[in-house]
C-alpha cells in the first residue's frame, strides 16, 4: 500500500513504559502522513523499537514535569501545525480523514481544534462509551497562536481569548485505563502531583471539599456526563475518577497539616 503525502503536522507524544500501547498510537498518525515525536523519559521496555518500527522520531528526555515535557515535544517538531496525544489516544478512521482533508491544499490558517475525546473500557471488550463520559480536549494546534505552558503539574493548553476553537467530530478513542486498579493507580499518582504543584488552597476551604465535596465530584461524572448509561461498571468508574478530584483536596490538607506539626492534633 502506499504511504500518504507528508502533511506539514507534527504529533508529539509523551512516554514512559507504554509498550502495550504505543504501537497502534503512532501507526495511524503516520498513516495521515504527519510527522511523529515521541518524547521518551526513561522506558525500560522496547517503547523505543516500538515506536521506532511504527515510523515515529524517539527523542530521549529526562522527566521535567507534564507541561515542560510537552514542551520538549514542541521544540523537537519540525512544523509548526502540532498534535499532542497521550500514549492512550488512537485517531479514528473518521477523525484521520477531518485531520486529512484540513491539510489537503497544504497548512490552514493558524488556529485551534478541539478534539471529542471518546473513552474505550478495557470491559468488555470492543465496547466504546459513545455516549457518556465524552469530553473535548484542544489538541491540534499552531504554535504560533498557544504553546504548552512551561509547569510541572498543568499540560492543556491556555485558549487566548481572542481565539475560539473550532472542533473536529471524529472520536479520538481513548484507552484511559487497562483495569480498575490500575486507573486507581492513575488517580493516586495524579492527585499527589496536582496537590503538591498548584497553589495550594485555604486550609478552611479544602476542609469543606473533603466534608461535601466527593458527592459532587461524583455527581458530575455519574449524572452530567452520564457515565450511569454504562451500567454497574459506569458507576464504579465514575467513583474512581472522583475520588482522584477529591484525593488532591486531601492530599492538599495533609500539606497544611504538615506544617503545623505535630500540636495540630
Amino acid at each position: 500500500m502506499n504511504q500518504p503525502a507528508n502533511i506539514p503536522l507534527s504529533c508529539y507524544i509523551r512516554t514512559l513504559n507504554e509498550a502495550s500501547r504505543i504501537g497502534p498510537v503512532v501507526e495511524k498518525v503516520v498513516e495521515i502522513g504527519a510527522e511523529v515525536i515521541i518524547v521518551d523519559s526513561g522506558s525500560t521496555d522496547n517503547t523505543r523499537e516500538i515506536a521506532q518500527a511504527a515510523g515515529a522520531t524517539v527523542i530521549d528526555k529526562k522527566w521535567e514535569g507534564n507541561g515542560f515535557q510537552k514542551r520538549n515535544g514542541e521544540d523537537a517538531a519540525s512544523n509548526d501545525w502540532l498534535l499532542d496525544l497521550d500514549a492512550d489516544e488512537v485517531l479514528s478512521p473518521e477523525l484521520q480523514d477531518e485531520i486529512r482533508a484540513l491539510f489537503t491544499n497544504g497548512a490552514p490558517e493558524p488556529g485551534i481544534f478541539s478534539l471529542r475525546l471518546v473513552t474505550v473500557p478495557p470491559v468488555p471488550k470492543g465496547v466504546v462509551w459513545n455516549t457518556c463520559n465524552l469530553a473535548w480536549r484542544n489538541k491540534l494546534y499552531h504554535k504560533s497562536i498557544v504553546r504548552m505552558p512551561a509547569h510541572a503539574a498543568w499540560d492543556q493548553l491556555e485558549i487566548p481569548p481572542e481565539t475560539k476553537p473550532k472542533r473536529l467530530n471524529g472520536a479520538l478513542l481513548h484507552y484511559s485505563f487497562q483495569n480498575v486498579a490500575q486507573q486507581m493507580a492513575k488517580a493516586n499518582h495524579g492527585s499527589t502531583v496536582r496537590a503538591n504543584e498548584t497553589k495550594l488552597k485555604s486550609k478552611g476551604f479544602l476542609a469543606l471539599r473533603i466534608l461535601f465535596g466527593f458527592p459532587f465530584y461524583f455527581s458530575k461524572k455519574y449524572i452530567k456526563q452520564k457515565m450511569y448509561r454504562a451500567g454497574v461498571y459506569g458507576f464504579a468508574c465514575a467513583a474512581v475518577i472522583a475520588s482522584n478530584r477529591w484525593l488532591k483536596d486531601v492530599k492538599m490538607y495533609e500539606l497544611h497539616l504538615a506544617k503545623k506539626g505535630r500540636n495540630e492534633i
